[in-house]
Parts: C-alpha cells; structure tokens; sequence
C-alpha cells in the first residue's frame, strides 16, 4: 500500500512539476495522448508503449501492472510501482519505478534506452526528446 502512495506522490509530482516534450524515434515525431515528460532535474518519463510501438516492439500487458516490451532477442519486463525489473531476463534495480498517467505506464527513459540499446539525447530549451535505434537515423549522445 505504500509503494502505491509512493508511485501515485511521484506521478502527481511530475504532472505537477514535469512539462511535455516532443518526442522523435529515429527521425519520426512520434504521437501519443500522454506525451513524455520531465521533472526539474531533467528526469525524463516516457509512455512504454507508445516508444515500444515506434520501435516496432510487441507489447504484453499481464495483469493490470506488469508490461514486457519484447524487439527482437531484447527485452524489459516492469511492474507499475515496483522499481525491480528485468532487462533481457537479469534482474535490474530502476531509480524511479514505473506509474501510471492517465492509463499509460510511464518509465523513466533510461530504462527504455538501456533494454534496447538506445540513444538520446533530450533538449530541454527545445522540449525534445530524440531517439535513435543503433544503425538507423542520427547519432546522438545518450544523456539521459
């Protein structure tokens, strides 16, 4: 119960404090009802499945909480409220656990980028989130 206090504090917190920002997967502006945002400290929080799809991902959703976005021989499997997940079946601690806003499971972006090898770069001045998969679009600095 409490870690649900928790998710639910933090996920106020960075509607509250967080502001929208454009997102791009290798050189496609992506999309979606609730779109990534960042806290103060340029955390940035990105809907699972709305990248999960621009990276050509399936998605499974088990339960009401546990999302596994599998691309290829990649994965990441976490739970809304839990920060233990998995990356490629080994056991990862993440610094914020996964919440909901308005439906989607938000996961902070360097869980995404280290499951499938991704990287990044976020402008803040800009609000821009760009993406790039290994071998497709532009080479950028992961930041995040």
């Amino acid at each position: 119960m409490l870690a649900v206090g928790a998710t639910a504090l933090l996920a106020s917190a960075v509607l509250v404090l967080g502001r929208p920002v454009d997102l791009v997967v290798d050189g496609d502006r992506v999309e979606s009802d609730v779109p990534p945002v960042t806290t103060v400290s340029d955390k940035v929080f990105v809907p699972l499945r709305t990248v999960a799809d621009a990276l050509g991902a399936q998605t499974t959703i088990a339960g009401k909480d546990k999302v596994d976005v599998v691309r290829g021989r990649q994965s990441l499997r976490v739970k809304v409220g839990d920060a233990r997940a998995t990356i490629d079946g080994s056991p990862v601690e993440l610094k914020h656990a996964p919440f909901r806003v308005r439906g989607r499971v938000m996961v902070e972006l360097r869980a995404v980028a280290s499951a499938f090898n991704l990287r990044t770069n976020y402008d803040a001045r800009g609000a821009r989130l760009d993406v790039s998969t290994p071998g497709i679009g532009h080479a950028f600095d992961s930041t995040q």
